[in-house]
């Protein structure tokens, strides 16, 4: 039989205040806590909320058969926790059902596994922490930020023991292959893949609305026609998109909720069923493996990292991060460790790019050079932070060495305080019965 598995990403980065030069060594709080709150909120009404509890009903009234899975970074919880709890909520009620998956990913929805494999892997155990805290279960299958692939970070995700990862059916990389298939890592076997079906899953993020396109207007009827008549051998559809694609991207008016409403209806009557990630990867056998050696995205025509790393400013702002990010990790400021892993959401690269002047969209600033200055700006304040605690002029041996000797003296000082107690307690008296 035939299956569907569909992925929905959510996340919502920590947005910059508009920081200035002289702010630098005299402000170090440096979020719009009035913008993320809006904008959260907005969209947990127009996405979020209805969203979660269409996908109740649909889990409900199908008797169970409707599944869905959802990667939701470490950022965008924290703010649901703050701003709009009743999402986490829904979510839990989701978990309860059964019918649902959570994946794990970099928490702050990062770009670490570009160019720092501990920071990567740190960020992803936080994120799989996270998600058991909450929900109470512990992912076993991996989704990278804006699904970033390559051999190299495949190396990465099967060192971190998970049975499967998903990524971009991309053209340049599958050639005459089909995404239809489960797949490996070339260089880990173990390691399974599933890939994006581009046709089917921009169908909906992208062309639902588009009153151009000669199938609009989209039905739910159609739409599963299409995934039905696929040559009979090809075992699963992947359609992977944005949660906003539920009433944010395609507002309510444009029927979005009910083309979803209407899908498992349809798919039953062809034959069709919905799959979690680890259920394809324990029932299906992969028919070959993928060679990328070098990192694939799902963002643009190209299909690669030029969104987040295309240009010379976006490039220097990465490299100045990267420089610092051994260092941090030796910092146990609570404060500095939750700015650092904030400044690296993958969105502050993003807002940078140059490749669609004119079309800035959701981008809160005039033009990438701005996003530059701002974002250099709070990471030369953050620099001087880290300076304050750790001198640069110290080479990064001699400070880890440093805290080493001072964490093994807090360590030995602990044992001696402790005998010292039992040394120093009375031994209790014995009560004499006397007749």
């Amino acid at each position: 039989m035939k299956t569907i598995c569909l992925y929905f990403q959510l996340h919502q980065p920590f947005r910059l205040k508009r920081y200035r030069f002289f702010d630098i060594g005299n402000d170090h709080y440096y979020y719009d806590d009035f913008q993320n709150e809006e904008i959260l909120k907005d969209i947990a009404q127009r996405c979020y909320l209805p969203a979660n509890r269409l996908m109740l009903e649909m889990i409900k009234s199908g008797g169970g058969r409707f599944k869905a899975s959802f990667s939701i970074s470490g950022t965008a919880l924290e703010q649901m926790e703050v701003y709009t709890p009743e999402v986490i909520d829904g979510f839990r009620e989701l978990a309860r059902t059964g019918n649902i998956e959570f994946m794990a990913e970099t928490y702050p929805h990062s770009l670490s596994s570009l160019g720092d494999a501990d920071e990567f892997k740190e960020q992803v155990e936080s994120h799989v922490d996270k998600i058991q805290n909450l929900f109470g279960v512990r992912p076993t299958t991996f989704r990278n930020t804006e699904l970033i692939y390559s051999d190299d970070i495949s190396d990465l995700v099967a060192d971190m023991g998970f049975s499967g990862m998903l990524t971009e059916g991309a053209k340049h990389v599958l050639g005459w292959k089909s995404p239809n298939y489960v797949y490996t890592s070339i260089t880990q076997p173990q390691l399974k893949l599933l890939l994006k079906n581009d046709r089917f899953s921009e169908d909906i993020s992208i062309r639902f609305k588009n009153y151009s396109w000669s199938e609009y207007p989209l039905t739910a009827e159609k739409y599963i026609s299409w995934i039905a008549a696929t040559p009979p051998d090809e075992q699963i559809i992947n359609l992977f998109m944005n949660y906003d694609v539920l009433g944010s991207f395609h507002p309510a008016e444009s029927g979005i909720f009910e083309f979803f409403r209407h899908l498992p209806r349809y798919a039953e009557e062809k034959g069709l069923s919905f799959s979690l990630p680890s259920e394809v990867f324990a029932l299906l056998k992969p028919v070959g493996a993928i060679s990328v050696p070098y990192p694939m995205s799902w963002v643009d025509e190209e299909k690669d990292c030029s969104s987040w790393l295309g240009n010379v400013i976006q490039q220097e702002a990465f490299s100045k991060i990267k420089q610092i990010s051994e260092r941090v990790r030796l910092v146990r400021d609570r404060r500095l460790k939750l700015d650092w892993r904030y400044l690296q959401s993958s969105d502050h690269f993003y807002y940078m790019n140059t490749k669609h002047p004119g079309e800035r969209g959701f981008i809160p600033y005039d033009n990438p050079y701005e996003a530059f200055n701002n974002y250099m700006n709070v990471l030369s304040d953050f620099i001087v932070r880290l300076d304050a605690q750790f001198p640069s002029s110290i080479e990064n041996e001699e400070l880890n060495s440093l805290l080493t000797t001072i964490k093994n003296q807090d360590e030995e000082l602990t044992r001696l305080r402790e005998q010292l107690e039992l040394a120093t307690k009375k031994p209790a008296r014995r009560t004499v019965a006397h007749s």
